[in-house]
């Protein structure tokens, strides 16, 4: 049964850090690229990280790039994203996703997560 579940989200203020976490079962993590996505109130859902299964290369959106950092810890099987100096415009609920990338983005998702939120006040 693959399951992909969410942790560490919350409330922070501007500036602050927080890393989610997404424990991942019925998979291996270092098989599969693995993304982070994110959805903001009226927004469409958008990436923001993802990391390749055989090479552990690792992709960021230009929006975060310098604040956020995907990675991975195979034997826990878990994927992970530090987000620091967090702005309001981060708010959203945050996904884990599986599936296959290309490039600069993930272009088929397999398996979403429920979703983690993070709210970033002024």
């Amino acid at each position: 049964q693959v399951q992909l579940v969410e942790s560490g989200g919350g409330s922070v203020q501007t500036g602050g850090s927080l890393k989610l976490s997404c424990i991942v079962s019925g998979f291996r993590v270092s098989d599969t690229c693995m993304a982070w996505f994110r959805q903001a109130p009226g927004k469409e859902r958008e990436g923001v990280a993802h990391i390749y299964p055989a090479t552990g290369a690792t992709y960021v959106t230009d929006s975060v790039k310098g604040r956020f950092t995907i990675d991975r810890h195979n034997d826990a099987n878990t994927v992970y994203l530090q987000m620091n100096s967090l702005k309001p415009q981060d708010t959203a609920m945050y996904y884990c996703a599986a599936g296959i990338c290309s490039g600069w983005k993930m272009s088929e998702v397999h398996y979403w997560g429920q979703g983690t939120q993070v709210s970033v006040s002024s």
